[in-house]
């Protein structure tokens, strides 16, 4: 694991196509028993090379009901995003993860990782990538309970994506007191 982290670290696969230079945030170890895939990391985490170290970090944890010891326990959880490196800023928000870093690294990570019980999806990103069904993200996230036991798909804890959470109240009403049982259940 640790050799492959620092070749990780030090991947220059997309260099020319990010407007910071590479600097890849994944933080994973072969006892981690939950494996949190987001998006990419966003301009504060790439400055920090802390992942989830902003407000999406902050609800993400309110969400899990976990103090940030136990979210940067590597052996609670390993956080390897759908693109390693803070991809830009686009339009509304930062651009799409790019694509070269889940295929390229992903399936190694996750055969060093036996102990994992728990894949949380979050966001549309990840859960394309990894369910291949025709659902919506709302759609995923309702039906939560057919992809257990391997994957737990959420939305996104961005502000940004505060619209969507206020159209869909019955998230934070049933599906995070859900998902908070099973997080307590393998921490």
């Amino acid at each position: 694991m640790k050799g492959l982290l620092r070749n990780i670290s030090q991947c220059t696969l997309c260099k020319t196509c990010l407007p910071l230079g590479p600097r890849p945030v994944v933080t994973a170890n072969p006892k981690s028993k939950i494996v949190i895939i987001g998006q990419a990391p966003g301009k504060k985490v790439h400055a920090s090379g802390i992942p989830w170290d902003d407000q999406s970090g902050k609800k993400l944890r309110q969400w899990l009901n976990v103090t940030e010891e136990e979210f940067y326990d590597t052996n609670n959880f390993a956080i390897m995003p759908m693109g390693f490196c803070y991809p830009g800023k686009g339009k509304t928000g930062d651009l799409p993860p790019r694509k070269e870093c889940a295929p390229q690294w992903h399936k190694a990570l996750l055969d060093k990782m036996p102990h994992v019980e728990l894949i949380l999806l979050i966001g549309a990103y990840a859960q394309n990538y990894y369910l291949k069904d025709k659902k919506t993200l709302t759609e995923r996230v309702g039906d939560y309970q057919n992809y257990l036991p391997t994957y737990f798909p959420i939305p996104h804890p961005s502000p940004t994506n505060r619209f969507w959470r206020a159209k869909n109240p019955w998230f934070e009403e049933l599906v995070v007191p859900q998902l908070r049982e099973k997080i307590s259940e393998l921490l």
